[in-house]
């Protein structure tokens, strides 16, 4: 069950995100901040629960053209594919 109080908090992951990644558009930031969102829907404990969220995000955000290509051995999941 999510409350408002979470529900403020994933918003302002999506402000932070957005302001730390400007080249990146706002509406697919928060589109991936909310399908990550998701993910936590059944979690039993909340508390954790925008966290969680925020540093999935900043990791799929943050991956580098390269690594979005698949050319680098450890390519990270791209913004497409969560």
């Amino acid at each position: 069950m999510r409350d408002d109080n979470e529900s403020v908090q994933i918003d302002q992951v999506i402000e932070r995100l957005i302001a730390r990644f400007p080249a990146e558009s706002p509406a697919e930031i928060e589109l991936l901040v909310r399908r990550i969102h998701e993910r936590f829907a059944d979690a039993r404990v909340r508390d954790f629960v925008p966290l969680l969220v925020e540093k999935a995000a900043r990791q799929a955000v943050g991956v580098s053209p390269i690594e979005a290509i698949g050319e680098e051995p450890h390519s990270a999941p791209t913004m497409a594919t969560i």
